[in-house]
């Protein structure tokens, strides 16, 4: 009477233990972390402390007991989202045969204040290359030539400089960057009637965020006014492309007075550089009524950003890494980081300046919706191939083994019936140790990557410190 008295104790307190465990691990999902949950998160780490510290995924540590996701969302939003807008294939499956050996080029269009001037280094000095870009200290341009050949593959900034002009939009670069190209390198291996192939690139932002941190560039004296603007072969007029200041630049302007200049070109400054301007009558207003003229400008915008061989995000770091890794074959040597502050983001700016701000940049707000929206569209569908590859090498793996399995095994067996029987309950026992061997064993292979840093959770940025020109 008193075994059975026990072992019914037992039976009860194991399944307490069970409902105690299953209701910690329900709270860490309901209650995200650094909430309003946090004692529930800290009896939860009483009770998984022990698995998380023995708990690896491909050596990615575990976080608040839970497997930690190598790509939660940067910005704390929904790891999956909702598309709104459609895409056909061809625009989200962004994979270029890009030749580094051959005439290709990759061309970087730097838009302002979008964390340009940091990804622009990453391309010269972090890319794993068979002939790495020589950079020296105290040179401003690097030399990135491909391997054997002294032409180079790379139009930016730190490569060629601003060959083009200084921060030259899409007009200007798709006329440009050809001619600029032949007349310094003639291609060598292509048919004359095959022009060589030029990849254009680019990084967008938030385009709250980018206005702030452009006013507080202009305030600190930047100007910009080495640009040339040229669209149908010639600049604009002084009527056409009034200044807002009468000095030699607009420091110290107060972001009141930055807002007030109606032809101040932070406005909506993403739409137009990635735009054909040729549409609208380049820097003449008067072709067309305001509103018709900016949605136009969109139009091109999202139509030259669609067909784009890259483009990044700089509120999402990581997955800009990895889109670019994917759609050029290239890797790069460290990981992108999301840093913690920027001269914008340090500026308190009431709801009301910030409406406003988003008013004055609503071509922006809306281009910015639909590069995010194809951005994480192409992200998820490049993660579900590279799903799909590695099933695919696991079970080639798996049909390796075990046909090397059943090859050695096959040169033991012998002409008899119980023989027979024997070797083929072996066989049986040997492919199935062979399949697990094998899965585990690719598993690993493809899950171990770079991706075990944590991810910072903020809209943030990672830019304002060496955009001086």
């Amino acid at each position: 009477m008193d075994e059975k008295s026990s072992s019914s104790q037992q039976r009860l307190l194991i399944i307490l233990l069970m409902a105690l465990l299953f209701g910690v691990i329900m709270i860490q999902y309901v209650c995200p972390s650094k909430s309003e949950c946090q004692m529930f998160h800290q009896l939860g780490s009483w009770f998984t402390v022990g698995s998380a510290a023995g708990s690896r995924i491909s050596g990615k540590e575990t976080q608040d007991g839970l497997h930690k996701d190598p790509y939660i969302a940067e910005d704390r939003a929904l790891a999956r989202f909702v598309p709104r807008f459609n895409f056909t294939k061809s625009d989200l499956n962004r994979v270029i045969d890009f030749n580094i050996k051959g005439d290709d080029v990759i061309v970087f269009l730097h838009i302002q204040k979008t964390g340009g001037t940091t990804f622009g280094r990453h391309l010269v000095r972090n890319i794993q290359l068979e002939r790495p870009c020589e950079c020296h200290a105290g040179q401003k341009k690097c030399t990135c030539f491909r391997p054997g050949k002294k032409e180079t593959w790379l139009f930016s900034r730190f490569s060629t400089g601003w060959s083009c002009g200084l921060h030259a939009d899409w007009t200007e670069l798709t006329r440009c960057v050809p001619s600029r190209m032949d007349s310094r390198e003639a291609p060598k291996n292509q048919p004359k009637n095959q022009p060589r192939n030029y990849y254009y690139i680019t990084i967008l932002r938030d385009p709250v965020s980018r206005y702030l941190s452009e006013w507080r560039h202009v305030q600190r004296g930047a100007t910009w006014k080495a640009s040339l603007h040229v669209c149908d072969g010639r600049s604009p007029t002084l009527s056409e492309l009034p200044s807002c200041y009468s000095g030699d630049d607009w420091s110290g302007c107060s972001l009141q007075e930055f807002m007030d200049c109606s032809y101040n070109l932070a406005n909506n400054r993403q739409t137009r550089m990635l735009a054909d301007l040729s549409l609208v009558g380049c820097y003449n207003v008067s072709t067309m009524s305001e509103e018709e003229r900016w949605a136009v400008l969109l139009e091109s915008a999202k139509r030259n950003l669609r067909g784009m061989a890259f483009f990044g995000l700089t509120e999402y770091q990581r997955k800009t890494q990895y889109l670019f890794e994917r759609t050029f074959n290239l890797e790069f040597i460290a990981p992108f980081t999301q840093l913690n502050g920027t001269r914008a983001s340090s500026v308190e700016v009431p709801s009301e300046t910030q409406h406003r701000i988003r008013q004055l940049n609503q071509w922006d707000v809306e281009l910015y919706e639909y590069a995010r929206d194809l951005f994480l569209q192409r992200f998820q569908v490049a993660r579900q191939q590279e799903h799909r590859q590695a099933k695919e090498r696991r079970q080639q793996e798996r049909r390796r083994l075990r046909g090397r399995f059943t090859a050695k095994l096959g040169k033991q067996l012998k002409p008899t019936e119980k023989s027979h029987l024997t070797n083929n309950r072996t066989v049986i026992d040997e492919e199935q140790r062979g399949e697990k061997v094998a899965e585990n064993t690719v598993e690993s292979e493809v899950l171990a990557d770079w991706w075990d840093l944590d991810e910072n959770s903020t809209v943030e940025d990672y830019i304002d410190n060496v955009e001086q020109w």
